[in-house]
């Protein structure tokens, strides 16, 4: 990586982490459903007096990853507080997650919230949201394309910085030799956290695809991998539920590798408290959910842009392990970490 842009990053990661932005800390589709109504409703308590308003929220979410159950949980609080009805919906064929934003246009929406993991597939429904005037935020993907795209804000992490701060802290515990499994290629967030762990990780490392919407074969795969190759001494997951499946594919495989990962979820929490995961990184999806819905509230009442405009609102990265679990774990039990 060219030193001045590594150097930049790092400096916005700390000034970030100075402004006191980031917290101790670190995909379900369909759109919404009686469950999240009535959810929405019982946190509707004393909620906003503003006139009502639609805001969708389109992710890249893939079936099953418990990831985006916390978005959505934090991006339907902000709703209820609102007075906004949230409409959500998801795929992770990026050409679908297009379609649905247009889905959105065509409700008339009066904001949209957006993962940008696939920019290319996204750029030509952002950009007709704009062109039908309705504010579009991104959030959790598309760190290095939301300006150039058009949104007024971006809410997630830095993922190179993130996997950055991931190979420094391998080599702080002496890992050796390190597999980089992304369950999604082609998902820029995905690629630059691998890419920035190779980027500081001293060791030996090695990048392994494997299909993120088949568990089992993300099981098998891994295990292969890890029977063929007995120097692996970390295998690195960038989800939470991938992470349990790793363990999983160490204990079938016969392996002493360890198993670290990206993202958090309650049962990733019990894991590194009972030593079955050695750390995560958590970027707080909760909290990218609910700013990204309370950003389109206040830029419609009161014309504000988060950030600036300028610059993203990062929500990580920040270390979990068995030294402070114990200060989130209470959270993770409610839901929202």
């Amino acid at each position: 990586m060219n030193r001045t842009i590594r150097h930049a990053r790092r400096t916005a990661f700390a000034a970030a982490c100075a402004a006191g932005v980031l917290v101790l800390a670190g995909c379900s589709s369909s759109s919404g459903g009686k469950k999240a109504q009535e959810a929405q409703e019982e946190a509707s308590t004393g909620r906003a007096d503003t006139p009502r308003m639609k805001i969708a929220l389109v992710t890249h979410s893939a079936p099953g990853d418990t990831f985006w159950d916390l978005v959505r949980k934090g991006a339907q609080t902000a709703a209820a507080k609102d007075n906004v009805e949230l409409v959500y919906s998801s795929d992770p064929k990026a050409s679908e997650q297009a379609n649905l934003v247009q889905n959105a246009i065509d409700q008339k929406v009066d904001g949209i919230a957006v993962t940008l993991a696939k920019p290319d597939a996204m750029k030509s429904a952002v950009a007709k949201a704009r062109k039908a005037g309705i504010p579009v935020v991104a959030l959790n993907a598309g760190l290095d394309s939301w300006k150039e795209q058009g949104a007024l804000s971006f809410f997630g992490q830095d993922d190179r910085v993130a996997g950055e701060a991931f190979g420094e802290k391998l080599n702080e515990l002496g890992a050796g030799r390190s597999l980089c499994v992304i369950h999604e290629q082609g998902h820029v967030g995905l690629e630059g956290r691998c890419a920035g762990v190779e980027e500081t990780f001293e060791g030996e490392i090695e990048t392994l695809y494997v299909n993120g919407t088949d568990m089992p074969s993300v099981k098998s795969t891994i295990a292969a991998k890890l029977r063929q190759d007995s120097s692996i001494d970390y295998v690195v997951t960038l989800g939470a539920p991938f992470a349990m499946t790793a363990v999983q594919s160490v204990d079938e495989s016969g392996s002493e590798a360890k198993v670290a990962t990206f993202d958090l979820n309650k049962d990733l929490v019990e894991a590194v408290e009972d030593g079955d995961i050695e750390f995560a990184v958590d970027q707080q999806p909760y909290l990218q959910g609910y700013l990204a819905v309370d950003a389109l509230w206040l830029h419609r009442t009161n014309g504000n842009y988060s950030g600036g405009g300028r610059e993203p609102v990062l929500t990580g990265p920040a270390f979990v392990d068995r030294s402070n679990v114990e200060d989130i774990a209470g959270f993770a039990e409610k839901g929202t970490r």
